[in-house]
This record gives C-alpha cells, sequence and structure tokens, in this order.
C-alpha cells in the first residue's frame, strides 16, 4: 500500500518531526486499511474509524523504516446483552509497520494483541 502522505514523512531528517508526520498518516489511513481485524479478541468487527495511534520505537536507514506503534480502537460485538444491542469493548493492539523508500510503500503486521 502506499500512503501519499508518507512520501512527504520520509524526507524529514528530524526524528521528532518524522513521529508526529508517521502517526498523523497513520491515522488519517481510510477504515480497513490496518489489520486490527486480527486483534479483535470476541468475534466482533473492528471499528477504526476513530483510533489513537502511539509510536512505540523505530530505527531508519537508507532502505525502510522499521517501526512499532501501539493502536487503541473499538471491537464492535453484535447481540450478546440485552436485547441483541451490540456492546463495545476497548481493544489495544501492536503493530509492526515497515515502509520501503523511497516511494513510501507500506506494510503492517500484527506484533501483538
Amino acid at each position: 500500500m502506499t500512503i501519499p502522505r508518507l512520501r512527504e514523512c520520509i524526507k524529514l531528517e528530524d526524528a521528532r518531526d518524522f513521529k508526529h508526520c508517521l502517526v498523523s498518516a497513520i491515522k488519517a489511513l481510510p477504515p480497513g486499511s490496518l489489520p486490527l481485524q486480527a486483534c479483535c479478541e470476541q468475534g466482533g468487527i473492528a471499528d477504526d474509524r476513530r483510533i489513537s495511534v502511539s509510536l512505540l520505537d523505530m530505527q531508519r536507514d537508507h532502505e525502510r523504516i522499521s517501526a512499532r506503534v501501539g493502536v487503541f480502537f473499538t471491537e464492535v460485538i453484535g447481540g450478546c446483552n440485552c436485547h441483541d444491542d451490540p456492546l463495545e469493548a476497548n481493544r489495544y493492539c501492536v503493530l509492526k509497520v515497515l515502509i520501503t523508500r523511497p516511494h513510501g510503500d507500506i506494510e503492517f503486521a500484527v506484533l501483538e494483541v
């Protein structure tokens, strides 16, 4: 997947500016872009319209950027309480983010649930 906004982040030399740019770019992804469904624990559906992203660590070299990010999101579990109203549960997941230079192709993988 390529994120046009991420191409601008890659050009930033200052680590603090890059971190802020990366987190903003991930938060701006359209719903369904992150593999959060694999982080659901009760068979529900990942609702990633409102997520919180934290950069945990990062390594950069000339060919790639590798980072770990923590993502808070909501899992919607349907029909499991009174009147079959859906239940929402807060979830946390750690993702590996791999960005290849210079084009900014990005891959996500689940590390921890």
